[in-house]
């Protein structure tokens, strides 16, 4: 009989424990849809294609975001191209070849602390290294190598755990069958932390795209259409930095919501692009 109202019990607890978790899972996702709604409902019918084709202009009165999209998608280019092989391979060091532990605990502690940091820290840090002690100036490569600066502990972190994830015996065969180190981490353990990496790749490029405080400070708010080269040594403000403006100094709500949609338009097809390529990766 008291085995009974245990299991029963039991019973209604494990029903209250799962009913609370779907409660929550319906919740975030609710909240999800409903922002990403509100904001789809409020900005899409404000994207016209002047908007993404020209650029702001005080004689003509018009207002344009085509440099900010350009200059969104050369900020991202140039810390994803350096920042990947930075964190890959010191997660592949930290990983595969470091044999002080406590330094790699060391550093491990380093790299989660800095991945805590508020960005507008790494604003102001970039703009006195990269943008006054480097001569750099306030341009787009001062404000992708604070990016880099910025986003090398995430990517070093999801690539380490991704790393040690994969069994050791997979190691062990590939060194038993004689293939070198680097050999074995080149063709088996890269390969099978694919999704690490590209984990790591799209939570590097969401945070990139969404930055808007360490930009304001070191890659300034030029709004002129320049060629990558040029780009890099100018002025640009990215679409995050122009919504500030638009929703803060000028009071361009619809507008502000236009380069919302917008901004997580281009996040989706950055994160789908970057999906693609490691399901390719991942079938060689």
């Amino acid at each position: 009989m008291e085995m009974k109202r245990l299991s029963g019990r039991r019973r209604a607890y494990d029903r209250g424990l799962r009913f609370l978790l779907y409660l929550c899972a319906f919740l975030t996702c609710a909240l999800l849809v409903g922002i990403i709604g509100y904001i789809f409902v409020r900005g899409l019918p404000n994207v016209t294609w002047q908007l993404l084709s020209t650029k702001p202009s005080t004689i003509k009165g018009t207002i344009g975001i085509l440099p900010n999209i350009l200059n969104t998608l050369y900020i991202v280019f140039i810390t994803l191209i350096i920042v990947l092989p930075l964190g890959v391979g010191a997660a592949v060091y930290l990983t595969e070849y470091a044999k002080n532990r406590k330094l790699v605990s060391a550093i491990e502690f380093a790299t989660e602390t800095l991945t805590g940091i508020p960005s507008i820290i790494y604003g102001l840090v970039g703009m006195l290294f990269f943008v006054q002690f480097c001569g750099l100036g306030t341009s787009l490569l001062a404000g992708g190598l604070t990016l880099v600066v910025m986003t090398l502990p995430t990517i070093i972190r999801t690539t380490q755990e991704s790393l040690k994830t994969v069994p050791q015996s997979y190691r062990e065969g590939a060194l038993g069958l004689g293939a070198g180190k680097w050999h074995m981490i080149r063709t088996i353990v890269l390969p099978s932390s694919v999704d690490g990496i590209v984990t790591g790749c799209i939570l590097a490029i969401g945070r990139v795209v969404g930055e808007s405080a360490a930009l304001l400070f070191t890659a300034g708010m030029g709004l002129t259409i320049n060629g990558f080269i040029k780009a890099m040594g100018s002025s640009g403000a990215t679409l995050t930095v122009s919504l500030y403006m638009y929703a803060m100094e000028r009071g361009e709500i619809d507008v502000a919501f236009a380069i919302a949609a917008i901004l997580m338009i281009l996040t989706l097809v950055i994160n789908l692009a970057a999906k693609l390529v490691g399901s390719k990766l991942r079938k060689k």
